[in-house]
């Protein structure tokens, strides 16, 4: 540390009062006193900043301490003293300082390390609700508990005050998450910002303290129309007017998902070609899938008025249709009949999503093929293999079994319905 002229210490109020030089050119330093080398530097445009002169290896060094006034000039005091203890027990500040810096900027947080990984991770999906599903667990349930906290410092007890609260309510969830935060630590070990296991592994770590996922989970079906009662329903729902029953009545006809009704629009529909394509981005596959329209659906959807929403089936104030919607219709015709439509294993009132067990369990019923039965379901046929080596859909296989299922639904029975699903095998 330079020797340099003792002063006198300069006091707040003559630092504050310092004015610019604002001819000059580069900033000018003034020393303060109160310790060896202090000085404040003011630049000609009035910013005020604090620098210690320091000898290091017999060569000068300046060393910022921070700005005026957000280092008060007691701190900035103190900091100079302080480096000119460690100087001499032979310690370099600036070292010291740089080391510091590389360390803080090697620190990364659960919640930095998330959004990260996230910009990979979801180019990976097509789908873009499958992106949104993946960003929602980890911004609901991990990023509030660890978000701050260094992924070098998090632990298996970090890991289990995520788990543990929704480890037996939400088991499917909890389980999904487990897996999205391991994958968020493992990103984290590969670039270098934590080493060590995964707190997060679930073989060997996890599982000697929560329950085995089949131990908790409780697979929970939708309640379903049993076959005996699909007609009687259906010709109580066709009674009943409003766009949710025209909705409702089509997913039975098409064995459909609530949700890809509801957002079913105009030009998704080819009338002529008798076919309803519904694009991968709407599909919970992620790929595009096409249904076959029975003489019924099209007779459903010529009786449509055109307005001027996009959606087939549009709210009554506009945009998409609720789920709520649809399922109030259901509750209202078991209502009218508290004594029908109830699931046959559960004893619950049938929803609009079991209408497609319905379907599948009729299917199995009449002897229809297992893979086209699931591929009017939507569901993923097959091996990897097998599904890169099939080109077709099975198109005009399917449109016969949904005439036979619209058939089934107006409670036709007998020779005619077996024989059409018989045709197809």
């Amino acid at each position: 540390m330079p020797r340099g002229k003792q002063i006198a210490p300069k006091t707040d109020k003559w630092i504050a009062n310092v004015k610019p030089d604002q001819n000059a050119k580069l900033p000018k330093m003034h020393a303060v006193g109160g310790a060896a080398g202090l000085y404040l530097q003011v630049s000609p445009s009035g910013a005020k900043s604090w620098l210690a002169r320091v000898s290091i290896g017999g060569k000068r060094r300046e060393v910022g301490l921070g700005s005026y006034p957000e280092v008060s000039t007691a701190e900035a005091r103190e900091t100079a003293n302080a480096m000119r203890a460690d100087l001499r027990r032979g310690v370099n500040p600036i070292a010291e300082r740089n080391a510091a810096a590389v360390a803080a900027s090697q620190v990364m947080t659960f919640g930095e390390a998330t959004e990260q990984f996230l910009k990979v991770k979801l180019q990976e999906f097509d789908n873009e609700k499958h992106r949104k599903q993946w960003r929602a667990t980890l911004d609901a349930y991990a990023v509030p508990v660890l978000g701050k906290k260094s992924v070098a410092d998090i632990s298996v007890q970090d890991v289990l005050l995520v788990m543990t609260p929704i480890w037996t309510t939400k088991n499917e969830t909890a389980r999904r998450l487990r897996g999205r935060v391991e994958m968020v630590l493992s990103w984290a070990t590969t670039h270098g910002y934590r080493t060590g296991d995964n707190p997060a592994r679930w073989k060997g770590n996890l599982d000697t303290t929560l329950q085995k996922p089949s131990k908790v989970a409780k697979v929970t079906h939708h309640p379903a129309l049993s076959l005996p009662d699909a007609a009687d329903w259906m010709a109580d729902l066709r009674k009943r007017d409003g766009t949710a029953s025209r909705a409702l009545e089509f997913a039975a006809l098409t064995a459909a998902r609530s949700g890809e009704v509801r957002g079913m629009v105009w030009d998704e529909v080819k009338l002529d070609a008798r076919v309803w394509t519904i694009p991968a981005d709407r599909m919970k596959t992620g790929k595009e899938h096409r249904v076959p329209l029975s003489d019924d659906a099209l007779t459903l959807l010529a009786s449509l008025p055109r307005g001027d929403s996009p959606f087939v089936f549009p709210a009554q104030r506009g945009g998409q249709l609720s789920d709520a919607g649809m399922s109030a219709c259901m509750k209202r015709i078991h209502a009218a009949r508290p004594d029908k439509y109830v699931d046959a294993r559960s004893g619950r009132p049938a929803v609009p999503h079991g209408l497609r067990s319905t379907f599948r369990d009729w299917a199995a019923e009449k002897g229809i093929e297992r893979d086209i039965a699931e591929m009017a379901l939507a569901h993923v046929v097959g091996s990897d293999v097998e599904r890169a080596y099939r080109r077709t859909d099975m198109m005009e296989r399917r449109r016969n079994v949904m005439a036979a299922w619209a058939g089934f639904l107006r409670g036709e029975t007998g020779e005619k319905t077996r024989q059409n699903v018989v045709a197809i095998r």
